[in-house]
């Protein structure tokens, strides 16, 4: 597929509801900072996305707002190994790369050992319990 560009786009419209994993941008207008995030929500998916300002706080704000699992500022597509990397809502649950993605290879287990002469104290003294 070549890239594309889609422009006069809005969020009734297939192109931008789904996840195209193609090398296609869609382009929406929007009123403002509010309205660009309602936007930019208004989605079952949030693998990732990307803000494009001057405004350094403005960008903070809106890349926060976005319900997306990775958010580029003034920029697209650049990754780090050590960066998680997975998506909110429909687009995936767990993370790969990064310390989360390496959890989820990991399986946890806890060992508990009394070092006290006594009982634990967690059963109660009875005939059963006295002889364990």
């Amino acid at each position: 597929m070549e890239p594309a560009v889609l422009d006069e786009c809005n969020t009734s419209m297939t192109c931008v509801q789904d996840e195209s994993f193609g090398p296609v941008i869609t382009v929406e207008v929007f009123e403002d900072e509010a309205d660009a995030i309602r936007l930019g929500n208004d989605t079952i998916y949030g693998l990732s996305g990307a803000v494009w300002t001057g405004d350094p706080s403005r960008a903070q704000r809106v890349a926060r707002a976005l319900r997306h699992g990775t958010i580029w500022i003034n920029d697209y597509g650049p990754y780090r190994p050590e960066a998680e990397w997975g998506g909110f809502k429909a687009s995936g649950i767990g993370r790969e790369l990064g310390p989360s993605g390496l959890h989820e290879y990991l399986e946890a287990k806890h060992i508990w050992t009394n070092l006290k002469p006594a009982r634990s104290g967690w059963f109660p003294d009875s005939a059963a319990g006295a002889k364990a």
